[in-house]
């Protein structure tokens, strides 16, 4: 069973090289169940993953690719045969056990979820880790009281692939989304997904002086940290929340206890890796509902295995626009 993978191969101490090659199926990492790959995408952690330095991958040679879809060649489980269509999200997959950047995977019977009713693994894909992070924090804003007749709900980081996701669902749903992006060139864009309102980045990514400001937000999926969230913490209506998905601004929240004690509000932190599989299958049967097909097929952009090198640096640059497919077949 040979079959072609993106390995990333450490040379020195502070030098990796990524390119596909072609790997034997003895090769394949312990596991009871093997899938033909279909789909994988690219996230912030896989541009880490393909990068000296990133902290991510302590074995080499490693192949990266922490979300995939395809369908089962075999298994030893119960659950999974032959045949059947399945996602993998998280479980440091692509990480600490190899990942989707290949056209064969095996993995535990443990990570994986059928593939929801409605949905293609071409979609499923579209959706990934990014998707998957964005109705979770949309389901803990909804259970800690966020309904669409209370105010504008804030999306920061709205033109990367949870801020697209979350806004395009927020939108259907029924609330009002105000899109935070840096990058002026996508208003149109995140207005076709259902943004009512752009803010620029400019306007909120700065440490205010003040613990409390305005009431303005209902609530809002924060994918950004650091100083913008702490101005958001600043500017929640009374027992408003938001759920913190990301870090792309920075791990430090420089901000104080007042938003907390005085407004009543919620920072609601959002794991994507760990979720537990009852967990998954509800965030999943919420996506193949909530997510209008038409607008998630707008996100998408297709590239082969050969393109995510490129890619993976351009994403840790903050440069990516809604979701990338990756074929690795093509």
């Amino acid at each position: 069973m040979t079959f072609n993978a993106l390995v990333v191969e450490k040379n020195g101490e502070s030098e990796v090289s990524v390119a596909v090659q072609p790997l034997d199926g003895d090769q394949l990492p312990p596991g009871n169940v093997t899938v033909a790959v279909e789909y994988s995408t690219i996230n912030y952690k896989d541009g880490l993953c393909m990068r000296a330095g990133g902290g991510l991958v302590r074995k080499y040679p490693h192949v990266p690719g922490i979300d995939f879809a395809g369908t089962v060649e075999s298994s030893d489980d119960s659950r999974y045969h032959p045949g059947d269509k399945v996602v993998l999200t998280g479980w440091r997959v692509g990480e600490a056990h190899w990942g989707g950047y290949s056209q064969k995977a095996r993995v535990n019977a443990d990570w994986l979820v059928p593939l929801p009713e409605g949905l293609t693994p071409k979609q499923s894909m579209a959706i990934g880790t990014a998707g998957f992070a964005a109705i979770l924090a949309i389901v803990a804003l909804e259970d800690h009281g966020l309904k669409p007749d209370q105010g504008e709900v804030l999306v920061t980081g709205a033109s990367g692939g949870v801020g697209s996701i979350a806004t395009a669902i927020l939108a259907n749903l029924g609330y009002e989304v105000a899109a935070v992006t840096g990058r002026p060139e996508t208003a149109d864009y995140l207005k076709s997904l259902g943004a009512s309102r752009i803010v620029a980045r400019e306007e909120i990514d700065t440490v205010s002086k003040r613990p409390l400001e305005s009431e303005t937000w209902a609530g809002c999926v924060d994918a950004v940290a650091g100083g913008m969230l702490a101005r958001v913490l600043g500017q929640l209506k009374y027992g408003a929340s938001v759920a913190a998905v990301g870090l792309a601004g920075g791990a430090a929240l420089p901000t104080s206890v007042i938003p907390f004690l005085l407004r009543g509000v919620n920072l609601l932190g959002i794991d994507s890796v760990m979720q537990p599989f009852a967990q998954r299958v509800r965030a999943w049967q919420r996506l193949s509902g909530d997510l209008p097909l038409e607008k998630l097929d707008a996100m998408i952009r297709q590239v082969t295995l050969t393109e995510v090198p490129a890619l993976g640096a351009q994403i840790l640059k903050g440069r990516i626009k809604g979701r990338i497919v990756v074929d690795v077949n093509a």
